[in-house]
């Protein structure tokens, strides 16, 4: 089964190469492909410094819209989601997560951070179903799509969703000493707070909306 990596990123220079190493070391992993969503640093040049395909969107759209971008511009059937902003990951973590799904003929695979910081674990321990690490097929990703430009942060969740409704076959991959960086730390305090509630108020919205 050959896999496309797709990595949604913005503003994520100085951090993305730590992420795009373990993927393209793994013999696993067939092309990847980077969504540069409008990034205004150098996201795009570093992401260039590896062996992936870059996709630029010209403006900020959301998570959502990027990895639609990603899914459009990959030529497998099979798509790893992974954020740009990984900490911990190692090209064991990205095979789990594939071997997990192709082993276990899933509908979807899900990376959860354990063992990695106590307030992501802890995040992901409490909802499971916002986690952006996933594998999953283009015909699901096509049959949740009508709404993916209104997603954004909330696609984990509508996914989730999608999935508990209609029975997906589905696993939840611990991702053993996985974190990510917190949106205080990139953007700064006022910022990134601004950016989570953000992130919060529409994963909130995905919560309570009709899928």
């Amino acid at each position: 089964m050959a896999i496309s990596v797709i990595v949604p990123a913005y503003n994520e220079a100085g951090r993305i190469g730590a992420v795009l190493e373990p993927i393209v070391a793994s013999a696993l992993v067939d092309e990847v492909v980077v969504v540069d969503d409008g990034s205004d640093d150098a996201t795009g040049e570093e992401a260039r410094r590896y062996p992936v395909r870059i996709v630029r969107l010209p403006e900020n759209r959301g998570k959502g819209a990027a990895l639609d971008a990603g899914v459009n511009a990959a030529r497998n059937d099979d798509f790893l989601f992974l954020d740009a902003d990984l900490v911990g990951l190692t090209t064991e973590h990205v095979d789990h997560l594939i071997r997990a799904y192709t082993d276990g003929r899933l509908d979807m695979a899900v990376g959860v951070f354990s063992d990695g910081r106590r307030n992501t674990d802890l995040a992901q321990k409490i909802n499971p179903y916002a986690s952006g690490q996933r594998v999953l097929p283009r015909r699901l990703w096509e049959h949740a799509k009508e709404n993916v430009h209104e997603m954004n942060f909330g696609i984990e969740i509508a996914l989730s969703r999608l999935a508990a409704r209609e029975e997906w076959r589905r696993e939840y991959v611990k991702l053993s000493g996985v974190t990510h960086v917190l949106k205080e730390e990139k953007r700064g305090l006022a910022k990134g707070l601004l950016e989570r509630l953000r992130m919060y108020g529409d994963m909130i919205k995905w919560l309570f909306k009709r899928v």
